[in-house]
């Protein structure tokens, strides 16, 4: 066992000529293929799509519900222990001599801004607001929905969808990834976190199917955060001024008004990515990590400093404390009134956000991987899982703390809890200010809403490039990243159109599930690749590759 060397050679074919050159066609057309079907079908027959993918979301979520849970702690447990074993620990993703590419604060950025930077200003205050009002101990009857008693349990399930669990599953991918690319010399690609399972096969078709699954869950995952995004970029813009024809009646936004967004957002992201990522994606990162930390003082300043603090603090005690349990709860609807409503919160909540961080998975997990080249395993498990999730709490308590402390103590009535989750924030400004500062702050918010999505995008874009050329990581062909960009706005745009972000979030769900297989399989091929290279280190055998 362990008695040579692990396969340090994964042979992907390329095409060496035409519009395919450097690129695996067995990946790049069938993944084109897949997107752009999903595509004409919710263009062309937009009631018939809706109703397959509905049907086909109840029966994942139904059959499905446990596995998500039950992977998903997994996932979080698997890199906690690794980082805390003195030997998986300190090993480094690369060679002995190999130094961190960037700065941690641009490598932070970076993952910040890819993995979740989006979902923080549409949710940092519309989650805490959803669970403020009800959750499972509402729901059980341990709390008041809405009473000053549920503020704790509002923070703990914020909390376990945007904590560690959540960064889990983008820092096991990236650490799969990198692991087997800088120490192995594998091709920066799905299909070689899987090498210590299959072997040299994954050259073939199997290693094919992996990574065509990992592109289509990368664009379903990347799709249902732009698709959050451009919802609120679209309020952001009618907000300050640009025009009421960029929403309807109801407050969701015009046909028109998505169009123009997704323009302006996929435009630049695209124009972003042919520059690759040491050069737009770090200075828009550098960017918006910028602008958030500004947006942040405000709300600790100005915004419900004490509730924040509080909220802050009982509710990292309580998350943690309930952790265990939290991992491992799964809810079965059993024809009472309580278990079915507890089953369904479940299903509409967790559920869907583990699906949701697994199609995100491959794209940030590729992306951590070509960030975080020469950290040791332990460092990157505290930069890519505890530090982003302290830096959401925070977020969730002084930004969406400031929304509930307003509604509790009467100040905003029901004008955040009333809006829709795409304009809480906005509303929340209002409130607080008035006049030109209000205006300048909302500006503000698009700006960096902009900064975000883009980043998002261009980074997805060059990911799904990465993944078609065989694990190339510099930016190549330029036919590829525009049809990428032009390929992510219609999934978008058609989706958003025919349900809304409900129809996004139905084909996110769907297209997750294949790859949490992926990824549990990962899981199973890292542990036995530690495993064999502390018996290689102890023997004298060849564990790492031996030139850069």
């Amino acid at each position: 066992m362990a008695k040579k060397p692990p396969l340090m050679d994964l042979h992907i074919p390329t095409a060496d000529r035409g519009f395919y050159s450097g690129f695996s066609k067995s990946v790049a057309i069938p993944s084109k293929i897949l997107v752009s079907a999903l595509i004409v079908w919710a263009i062309a027959v937009p009631q018939n799509a809706a109703s397959v993918l509905n049907a086909l979301n109840g029966a994942i979520l139904k059959s499905f519900a446990s596995w998500y849970i039950y992977v998903a702690a997994a996932f979080f447990l698997l890199c906690i222990v690794l980082a805390l074993v003195p030997f998986t620990g300190r090993l480094k993703l690369g060679r002995p001599d190999d130094a961190p590419e960037f700065s941690r604060f641009s490598w932070f950025s970076m993952m910040f801004g890819a993995g979740i930077g989006v979902g923080m200003l549409t949710f940092a205050t519309a989650e805490p607001m959803y669970h403020f009002a009800n959750n499972p101990n509402v729901i059980m009857g341990q709390t008041t929905g809405s009473g000053a008693d549920n503020v704790t349990a509002a923070y703990v399930w914020s909390f376990l969808h945007w904590g560690f669990s959540a960064w889990a599953c983008y820092a096991l991918v990236g650490l799969c990834l990198a692991y087997f690319s800088y120490r192995r010399n594998l091709p920066l690609t799905v299909r070689s976190a899987l090498t210590p399972l299959f072997g040299a096969r994954l050259s073939g078709v199997g290693g094919h199917i992996v990574d065509i699954v990992a592109v289509v869950a990368t664009i379903l995952g990347v799709a249902q955060t732009l698709g959050f995004g451009v919802e609120q970029f679209v309020a952001g813009l009618q907000r300050i001024g640009l025009g009421t024809w960029m929403v309807k009646a109801d407050g969701t936004s015009s046909t028109a008004g998505i169009i123009v967004a997704l323009i302006v957002i996929l435009g630049a992201s695209t124009l972003s990515a042919l520059s690759g990522v040491g050069k737009g994606i770090k200075w828009l990162s550098n960017l918006n990590m910028g602008l958030s930390i500004f947006l942040l003082a405000f709300f600790i300043l100005f915004g419900s400093t004490f509730f924040g603090l509080n909220a802050l603090v009982s509710g990292m005690i309580a998350y943690v404390t309930d952790l265990p349990s939290l991992l491992f709860t799964v809810w079965h609807a059993d024809g009472t009134p309580t278990g079915d409503a507890l089953a369904a919160w479940q299903g509409g909540w967790s559920v869907f956000y583990w699906a949701w961080w697994v199609a995100f998975a491959p794209f940030v997990g590729v992306f951590l991987a070509r960030v975080s080249r020469g950290r040791s395993i332990r460092e990157y498990v505290m930069g890519a899982i505890i530090v982003p999730s302290v830096m959401c709490f925070v977020w969730f308590t002084f930004v969406g703390g400031t929304a509930i402390d307003m509604t509790l103590n009467g100040t905003a009535g029901d004008a955040i809890s009333g809006a829709g989750q795409e304009s809480q924030l906005f509303v929340m400004l209002d409130l607080i200010l008035t006049g030109g500062l209000a205006w300048g702050m909302a500006a503000l918010v698009v700006v960096l809403l902009l900064t975000y999505l883009v980043t998002t995008a261009d980074s997805a874009i060059l990911i799904v490039n990465t993944i078609n050329a065989a694990g190339e990581e510099s930016p190549k062909g330029r036919g590829h990243i525009i049809f990428w960009g032009v390929a992510l706005s219609f999934v978008v745009g058609a989706l958003l159109l025919v349900g809304g972000l409900g129809t996004i979030k139905t084909a996110m769900v769907i297209g997750a599930l294949p790859f949490s297989l992926v990824m549990f399989l990962m899981c199973i091929s890292l542990v036995k690749a530690v495993i064999r290279d502390g018996i290689r280190e102890r023997n004298g055998v060849q564990s790492i590759h031996a030139e850069a």
